[in-house]
């Protein structure tokens, strides 16, 4: 039997796009994109239990990795924050993975039965040999996600600090997690279609989390990106202004 979710609610009939001319329509979005924010401040309490727990973990051994999981545009968004610990903060490529719903491919096309895949779930979290030393950020905007919900239950067993982001709530992902980060986004202006103000959400809530951590972990001086890798001439310029400031300031 499915269940609804708030993230399912059918958007007031003086809302639907199709109905609406361009400058209204885009109104509509905008105003729901707004909402994101709301729902991200309200549970700023959860997520900066993330950021303490997240950093302990960090500082107690020099292994301890940051391990996003998902599915579709929840993870996609999760990959896209990750990828920038290298460049921004210098962050070492091997403390950090990825649990992706369908594999690689799944981040540049849909794989809409692999959300389903308990199996690879369990396969994934023993293949990248998750411990007690780990962190898993799990996210889902239903919060009921089979593939996510099964990798956070087989990371908690194997001692992980497990993080649960979610757009509904009272859901297992939430429910079932170490430290619980509801963003109660409600109904899109696209019925369904999450990956619009709940994934807003999301982005803001990851982008948080990870620049704060980033920053109690020493990577950040007087607001600069003091451990950026410099890679081309954008950052090699502003690396060499950062470093020069140091140096006079």
């Amino acid at each position: 039997m499915s269940v609804k979710t708030d993230t399912e609610t059918q958007p007031d009939a003086d809302c639907w796009l199709d109905r609406l001319d361009d400058a209204a329509a885009l109104e509509v979005m905008l105003r729901d994109h707004g909402r994101a924010i709301d729902a991200v401040r309200s549970s700023l309490a959860e997520i900066e239990s993330g950021v303490t727990a997240i950093v302990s973990r960090m500082q107690k051994d020099e292994t301890a990795r940051i391990i996003y999981a998902g599915a579709g545009a929840s993870i996609r968004i999760a990959v896209q924050d990750g990828v920038e610990l290298l460049p921004t903060f210098n962050w070492p490529r091997e403390r950090v993975a990825y649990l992706v719903a369908g594999g690689d491919r799944a981040l540049i096309e849909s794989v809409e039965d692999a959300e389903d895949d308990e199996r690879a779930a369990r396969a994934l979290v023993r293949d990248h040999d998750i411990g007690r030393q780990d962190v898993v950020i799990a996210l889902a905007a239903s919060g009921r996600t089979s593939f996510t919900c099964t990798v956070l239950d087989e990371a908690r067993k194997a001692g992980a600090l497990v993080i649960g982001i979610a757009n509904n709530p009272d859901v297992p992902l939430l429910n079932n997690a170490d430290i619980a980060i509801p963003l109660i986004t409600g109904g899109e202006a696209l019925a369904g279609s999450t990956r619009l103000k709940a994934a807003t959400a999301q982005k803001i809530c990851l982008n948080m989390i990870s620049t704060l951590v980033m920053t109690r972990l020493g990577r950040v001086r007087d607001g600069k990106m003091i451990a950026m890798r410099p890679t081309n001439a954008k950052l090699r310029d502003r690396f060499a202004r950062i470093h020069g400031d140091d140096a006079t300031g």
